[in-house]
């Protein structure tokens, strides 16, 4: 079992560096291939998941005390998460050969995706922060060239980098904040780091260094900015970034390394508040937006916040639950909503309408993830939500209190704009310019007809004592608020039905709409506070860079060559009298002997 172990990240890998050696229009060799990476990958999780934890140790380095080793453990619920993982990247990678059939630079795409999942895979059968760090930061390269893949589009390359950097920020406190860890405990073995005693200062600095990259990876506020502009990449890849990879494995690294977050009632206290905000901001800005994939980035925001906020309470396998089930419907949402672009050939909300009967197997299985989105027995977001409200009910301090009133107003704006979505997309007349809209071809209804079983059942194995064992705890605790907040979701849904098959909802926000619609005007802040003051700081530097530092040295130079030139031309005229007097002096100095010597 161990060698499984190396070969669940290994195999995507493989893959990938395949891929990257096939000629960039080979769309079927490297559809194969990458296909066959995930197919394995998700083989070896099953077969892990039903054997007992397995784990491998090999020795890099040694710098004095500290010891380097590459670990891999594959524990209950890492090989749970990495089913997850696998299923996703597997349906990925078929709906892509379809959905991308005309890319001619498709042979880095499924290399790019390989290695995108083999970058997760790692993370999450680390066991140690050296292995963890490596495959955080492949993710963070992969994301940057899979949002940047279609080079046409003028927004891709800048949403590329938008998400690049801002994750980068976060990857700098988590980077240090391994330092820190690995620093005082002597070493990078998560069990030995879990495991050491920390002073009070050196825990609150690590976890909340480690927090920052958290934020950044799984697009918490105020890190939260990147990851809906980042629906400038392919469809598919926004379904692989949003369930399974990038957002996911903050949420899975904090649980991972509970131990010390729990202990840490300051790092407690942010994740909690970045956790309400961050649900409420999203699911406000989902109420807004035009654009399908954008309501949906948005709602991936929010629902994270659920996660954090569960593990904020004290929860993790609440948060992991929920992390699990929301990997089901989120990818089956996007990659309906994929089908839904593909059909009409425009991401607008405005553009669709009336699909139902043009579009069934999309309908319903989008329907399904909507359900899920929302929350609706006996669907799986059902239970994984309610489960968070429960723990956050029964918390004990502030924080429960703060999560559990942002999850319940959160219940009722998701599903008012879950309702819009369905019916503006499905319901009414067909407003787009698409002749014959339809559903996808085979290899793009496949996948959804796989996910959408996901997102209907996972939820029901809330009864199932073995996933509740892997995951840590207690998965089914509803209580008489679990009928309040399904009270909520109806309230949600009314509201947003209201004309909604002939006009926007929208349009009832009123003045809070261009609020909502241009994300609290968080970006425009954000240019004026940090990305112009950069800006102007770069510029001031190359200014100086050129004018003093280059001018400096060149001016040395330059100075140099023009003194040694007035020095030739003063020197150069003189030389002939320089001789002349020399060999006059020799003259006169060979007289005066001569006359001496007559003399005598």
């Amino acid at each position: 079992m161990t060698g499984l172990a190396w070969l669940l990240p290994g195999a995507p890998l493989l893959a990938a560096l395949i891929g990257f050696f096939l000629p960039p229009a080979a769309r079927r060799p490297a559809a194969l291939v990458g296909s066959l990476g995930a197919a394995f990958a998700l083989g070896c999780a099953v077969t892990l998941m039903l054997h007992d934890p397995v784990a491998a140790h090999v020795r890099l380095a040694s710098f004095g005390s500290l010891d380097v080793t590459l670990g891999v453990s594959v524990t209950a619920i890492a090989a749970v998460v990495a089913v997850a993982v696998g299923v996703v990247a597997l349906a990925v990678q078929v709906y892509s050969a379809a959905y991308l059939h005309d890319d001619t630079n498709y042979a880095p795409y499924a290399a790019q995706i390989s290695l995108f999942t083999a970058a997760m895979l790692t993370v999450v059968v680390a066991d140690d922060l050296l292995v963890l760090l490596v495959g955080w930061e492949v993710m963070g390269a992969c994301s940057y060239l899979l949002i940047a893949h279609d080079r046409s589009l003028p927004e891709a390359p800048a949403a590329a980098v938008k998400a690049f950097l801002v994750t980068r920020v976060g990857d700098v406190g988590f980077l240090l904040g391994i330092a820190v860890l690995a620093v005082n405990a002597k070493t990078l073995d998560i069990g030995e780091v879990l495991a050491h005693h920390y002073s009070a200062g050196v825990l609150t600095a690590a976890t909340l260094l480690l927090l920052a990259g958290v934020f950044g990876k799984s697009a918490q506020f105020p890190f939260h900015s990147w990851l809906p502009d980042a629906m400038a990449g392919p469809t598919p890849i926004s379904a692989l970034i949003h369930a399974a990879t990038m957002v996911a494995a903050g949420v899975y690294v904090v649980a991972r390394l509970y131990p010390l977050f729990g202990a840490s009632k300051t790092a407690m206290a942010v994740l909690a508040v970045a956790a309400a905000i961050t649900m409420l901001w999203g699911a406000c800005c989902a109420m807004a937006a035009t654009d399908i994939k954008k309501v949906l980035a948005w709602s991936t925001v929010s629902q994270l916040g659920y996660m954090t906020g569960a593990l904020a309470v004290g929860s993790p396998p609440a948060a992991l639950f929920h992390l699990l089930s929301h990997a089901g419907f989120k990818a089956l949402l996007f990659l309906c909503a994929g089908a839904v672009i593909h059909a009409t050939g425009s991401n607008r909300i405005e553009d669709a309408g009336g699909l139902r009967s043009r579009m069934p197997v999309t309908f319903w299985t989008m329907t399904i993830g909507l359900a899920a989105l929302v929350g609706l027995p006996p669907v799986s977001g059902f239970w994984s939500k309610e489960n968070v409200l429960s723990q956050a009910e029964h918390a004990e301090g502030w924080q429960g209190h703060l999560i559990f009133i942002a999850g319940m107003v959160t219940v009722a704006l998701t599903a008012w704009y879950s309702t819009r979505l369905w019916l503006r997309t499905f319901f009414g007349h067909y407003r787009g310019e698409a002749a014959k809209p339809h559903d996808p071809p085979a290899l793009m209804r496949g996948p959804l007809l796989v996910l959408a079983v996901p997102a209907a059942l996972f939820g029901l194995l809330a009864y199932d004592k073995p996933l509740g064992r892997a995951l840590g705890g207690d998965l089914l605790d509803l209580n008489k608020m679990t009928l309040v907040a399904l009270f909520l979701t109806g309230i949600g849904a009314v509201a947003a039905s209201a004309g909604a098959s002939h006009s926007d909802p929208a349009r009832f926000l009123g003045p809070l709409r261009p609020l909502f619609a241009n994300a609290f005007y968080f970006d425009t802040v954000q240019d004026y506070v940090v990305v112009k003051p950069v800006r102007a700081l770069a510029r001031a530097v190359g200014f100086l860079d050129v004018a003093v530092v280059d001018g400096a040295v060149e001016g040395t130079g330059t100075g140099s060559q023009r003194v040694g030139a007035l020095v030739n031309r003063l020197n150069a005229p003189g030389l002939p009298r320089y001789a002349t007097a020399a060999l006059a002096g020799v003259l006169l100095i060979a007289v005066a002997a001569l006359a001496t010597e007559v003399l005598r």
